[in-house]
């Protein structure tokens, strides 16, 4: 960097600087909005060409900063993510010169015509939209075996850590905030998408209650497990998003289920000890073919809950711990719900149904089906009026499960505020029932591999699982920042 001020707050400070951080420097006039730009393009300039997480910048950004800086000078700041860059996963609508394409090239030149919910949230809290990430091709739900990462538009990101999975499918908003590439980022998941990068990029990952934050504007997969959230380098820094994108949305009738009430989710966090709480350790099947290290790391997690004062409720009853989970809900929900959004683009946009997308991957094999397309094929093959006795049966079947053979069953029976899981294995039985779960970092591995552990629990109860994970990270301080090689970009 040219300017000998910003080059020694970008090598010496915002390497891990949080949102607080940036906010007492930027209300203290030290730096501005647009020197956290050019300090995050810098970085997204010389060190993502190693891990290919970012897709494209906002060619607005620099003005967007600018105007955020003279509104703070002016009027002070609209909340705590003012004049803060945060990047969005690329099937996150953006009324505005980046493209929405779920990382598919048969979406390639897909501009949205306004903003989603989440992205129309972060610019009213004053969050800057600074670019798009990569993310494994439509969620994760085009084939079986498509590596976590991959996508036509974007090829395939890597783990800043090292020769680790980066997770999936929110692969490039986990690997950019690890990399530091910004303050923060919004992925989205349906079954282990937001938590599993999180997981494998040492960071906090908020997956919150279906109906929590809207999914209008968001390319999706399925309705009843859908959802945006948030992903930081620490907890608080994932709440302060939390925050602002949370919202009922007329659009989203999931949302209506939201009290409404705004909680400031950073706000509450200040305690550290977690006296009076209760948190049941999930053990089998949620613990099997861990290797002997993540195991250790998961034993060294519960017993530093013990020294904090929670009440650890070992092997907890969870009926349902040895389902098999099947993936017909999301079969038989994805033809409508992406036929429905792709209804909605410009009618310059020639990919008008997942019929139509089926056959661009067919005339385009070589760029489009290089692991094939056997989950779009089989969703196509559904009649799209989810009236199929299969579908319903299955979606009952799994609510029922999860819900109140699950983790409302565990949550009363052992009257436990939270229910403990090593790693993302929780993910999938939260995901059925669309209840909320926050993972946090738990150290590493000795061959470097980032682990983490998650707490999950009934509907809207985001505040509480927070506080228990700040409270956690506080006490363990594990994340470390990946060690970049830099070079001459993309």
């Amino acid at each position: 960097m040219q300017n000998p001020n910003l080059k020694t707050l970008h090598d010496e400070w915002l390497i891990e600087a949080t949102i607080d951080d940036l906010q007492e420097k930027l209300a203290s006039g030290q730096i501005t909005s647009v020197d956290l730009v050019h300090m995050y393009l810098h970085r997204i300039s010389h060190f993502d060409g190693e891990i290919r997480s970012v897709l494209e910048v906002n060619p607005d950004a620099l003005h967007i900063a600018a105007a955020l800086d003279l509104e703070r000078t002016q009027k002070g700041p609209r909340s705590g993510l003012h004049g803060i860059p945060v990047l969005l996963k690329d099937n996150i609508d953006t009324g505005d010169k980046m493209h929405t394409t779920a990382g598919s090239l048969a979406l390639d030149g897909h501009f949205a015509a306004k903003d989603s919910f989440v992205a129309a949230k972060l610019r009213e809290a004053g969050a800057i939209l600074l670019g798009k990430t990569n993310m494994t091709e439509w969620a994760n739900f085009m084939t079986i075996g498509m590596p976590s990462g991959y996508s036509s538009r974007g090829g395939q990101t890597l783990n800043p850590y090292g020769e680790f999975d980066v997770g999936g499918s929110s692969s490039g908003s986990g690997a950019a905030i690890a990399a530091n590439f910004a303050a923060a980022s919004i992925g989205t998941e349906t079954s282990g998408s937001i938590l599993n990068p999180s997981l494998k990029n040492s960071l906090v990952g908020i997956k919150p209650t279906v109906g929590l934050v809207s999914r209008s504007g968001v390319i999706p997969i399925a309705h009843t497990q859908d959802t945006p959230g948030p992903m930081a380098r620490t907890v608080k820094d994932a709440a302060h998003v939390l925050t602002a994108i949370a919202g009922v949305d007329e659009k989203d009738p999931a949302t209506l289920t939201n009290s409404g009430s705004s909680i400031d989710y950073a706000a509450g966090l200040t305690e550290t000890s977690l006296k009076g709480y209760r948190i049941g350790i999930a053990g089998k099947p949620f613990s099997d073919r861990l290797n002997k290290h993540k195991i250790k790391l998961i034993e060294e997690a519960i017993d530093r809950l013990r020294e904090l004062g929670a009440d650890i409720v070992e092997d907890i009853v969870i009926p349902s711990a040895e389902e098999k989970w099947g993936y017909e809900v999301l079969v038989y929900e994805f033809k409508p719900d992406l036929n429905g959004y792709l209804r909605s683009t410009s009618s310059s946009n020639e990919i008008r149904s997942l019929a139509d997308l089926i056959a661009f991957n067919y005339k385009h094999p070589k760029a489009m089906l290089k692991y094939g397309q056997k989950l779009l094929i089989e969703s196509e093959d559904t009649s799209g009026t989810l009236i199929e006795k299969e579908y319903i049966d299955a979606l009952e079947k799994d609510q029922y499960l999860s819900q109140e053979q699950g983790i409302d069953f565990a949550l009363k029976q052992h009257n436990l505020d939270a229910i403990f899981f090593g790693g993302d294995r929780g993910s999938v039985i939260a995901a059925k029932a669309g209840y909320p779960t926050v993972i946090v970092p738990a150290g590493y591995t000795p061959n470097g591999e980032p682990f983490g552990v998650s707490f999950s629990g009934t509907a809207y109860s985001e505040e509480t699982l927070l506080k228990i994970a700040y409270a956690f990270e506080q006490a363990t301080k594990h994340r470390k920042p990946p060690v970049m090689k830099g070079g001459s970009g993309k």
